[in-house]
């Protein structure tokens, strides 16, 4: 998917005030009175069947409010196998938290699984909840930060499927090679979280294959603007790599408003997002999740 376009495109249909279809995920997490991997996959399958273009999970091991949480992982592999178009992946796994090169060999699993439909969200995981407040995890936002890029270029030398030495800052590894390579190439999709508003976030994600930011920190959270979006794709235009980078944005339930919903949507498409992705609160009672997700995404329709 994320090998298909060149930036030189993205910015000439820009200019000429088209984009692309934009894709509609939900976000269904592994937590709570629905979110375990056999619930999950019914939903997942469900959602496929209704029109959706992906699911996609959080990364909790212990939840703040004390709601059941199950290994977003295990929960995955059951999507992988209860659908055969859509694409998922966890928005975001907290990286500094784990072993670059499990994480590495969990993700190549998912996409040989899936057929080639993981995509990796990463981002350097909130300190202030009890995965790392009761854990003893690094807190610091500098050391959280430099964890994650060694780790995602460490997982990107190890999906290359060449032996890998490494003696960096924080991860050490000794001729080793990761085999099999993913299915996906030249790896699989990377999307990077974070503060837009905050210079690093936002230039690690045009490192590499897209950005899942937000605007405010969570838990008040608010999404990214148009004219946010239409500038993270004008930086996205002038980076030095070439492929497709992908502007995914989201977070929010839905409304009561659904005009008012189509609406913001049709402008965060055409201002150059390719994602939207829709939040279901873990306490929303389980046959409402069934009716929102039959319900199918509110997609903006095509735009002149």
């Amino acid at each position: 998917m994320h090998t298909e376009s060149k930036h030189s495109t993205v910015s000439a249909v820009a200019c000429a005030g088209y984009h692309p279809a934009m894709r509609h995920a939900i976000d269904l997490s592994a937590i709570g009175p629905w979110g375990s991997p056999r619930r999950l996959a019914g939903l997942a399958a469900l959602a496929e069947h209704s029109g959706w273009d992906g699911v996609f999970v959080e990364d909790y091991v212990f939840h703040a409010e004390g709601l059941d949480c199950y290994d977003p992982w295990v929960a995955m592999s059951a999507i992988a196998m209860a659908t055969e178009r859509i694409r998922f992946g966890p928005l975001v796994a907290a990286v500094p938290r784990r072993r670059p090169w499990k994480l590495a060999a969990e993700a190549v699993a998912l996409d040989h699984l899936s057929g080639g439909r993981m995509i990796l969200g990463v981002g350097s995981g909130d300190p202030s909840g009890p995965d790392f407040t009761s854990s003893g995890e690094a807190a610091d936002a500098r050391v959280r930060g430099e964890m994650l890029d060694e780790a995602l270029e460490l997982i990107d030398r190890l999906w290359k499927g060449e032996e890998v030495t490494h003696h960096g800052v924080h991860y050490q590894v000794d001729h080793v090679t990761l085999r099999p390579r993913p299915v996906q190439w030249p790896r699989i999709p990377i999307w990077v979280g974070g503060q837009f508003t905050r210079r690093r976030p936002r230039e690690r994600s045009l490192r590499w294959d897209g950005a899942c930011l937000y605007k405010v920190e969570p838990p008040e959270w608010d999404d990214m603007t148009p004219d946010d979006v239409h500038e993270l794709r004008r930086l996205a235009a002038e980076r030095p790599q070439s492929g497709h980078f992908d502007v995914v944005v989201g977070g929010r339930r839905r409304s009561e408003d659904e005009a008012a919903d189509r609406e913001r949507i049709a402008a965060l498409a055409e201002a150059g997002a390719t994602w939207w992705n829709e939040w279901v609160p873990p306490d929303t009672p389980y046959e409402r999740v069934r009716e929102i997700v039959c319900a199918g995404p509110q997609r903006a329709g095509a735009l002149v």
